[in-house]
């Protein structure tokens, strides 16, 4: 086996220890393959290891990938903060922007989203840590934005998304995931129905599981250290 399919090897395990440690089926979880900056063989590697979903944050290199690597039946995620003028490819190659942080985005993405397609499935970016540098709406402007993003046609709202501030401690690293967790129920109450809390990277997946994750994007744990930051 590579080095990738190692790895991955080993973060499914953290994924079903984490989820069993809180009474949660491992399939509850879906893993997201963090492939930013990456070249496209360890896509390849990964997906010869059995990984399907990957996430990318920067619209032409996740362009490239898609076009290089097509007939896979692989599920492409874009993840980093999407310009108004960079809508138009993702929505024509993605199949996910977890990344919406407001109307205008949304509202280009749908009329830009082409109609042999199916819905773009999408996730609301919450800043949760109400950092100045991280996107994302504030927890107290998601219900709208989640209403207007779900009235949209071509695309498909399915929760919430964050990025919180890295902590090394587990409770603390829990905290901002128990919020979005509970800003999510806060949501689904008000009548949209999310299934989705993407949230948890290869340092704190283990937290973001035990308050409810149902994606973890990981990078750093399955494809090494990175120049450019981790996942």
């Amino acid at each position: 086996m590579s080095a990738i399919a190692d790895n991955l090897q080993a973060v499914r395990a953290r994924i079903s220890n984490a989820a069993a440690a809180v009474g949660r089926s491992p399939e509850s979880v879906r893993l997201l393959a963090v492939s930013k900056t990456w070249p496209l063989s360890c896509v390849v590697d990964a997906a010869e290891a059995g990984q399907r979903a990957f996430g990318e944050n920067y619209v032409q290199e996740g362009i490239d990938k898609i076009a290089s690597i097509s007939g896979r039946n692989l599920e492409w995620h874009f993840i980093g903060p999407l310009q108004s003028n960079k809508t138009k490819p993702v929505a024509e190659h993605f199949d996910w922007v977890h990344s919406i942080d407001r109307l205008r985005v949304a509202e280009r993405l749908s009329a830009q989203r082409p109609t042999y397609l199916p819905p773009l499935q999408v996730c609301v970016q919450v800043n949760v840590s109400g950092e100045a540098t991280k996107s994302g709406c504030a927890p107290d402007a998601a219900l709208e934005l989640c209403r207007a993003v779900a009235a949209l046609p071509s695309l498909q709202l399915r929760g919430l998304m964050a990025i919180p501030e890295p902590v090394d401690d587990v409770q603390a690293q829990r905290l901002p995931f128990r919020h979005l967790r509970q800003l999510s129920e806060r949501i689904q109450a008000a009548g949209l129905p999310l299934d989705t809390l993407s949230m948890g990277m290869s340092h704190d997946l283990e937290a973001a599981i035990a308050e409810g994750a149902t994606i973890v994007r990981i990078g750093t744990a399955i494809f090494g250290q990175r120049s450019s930051g981790n996942a």
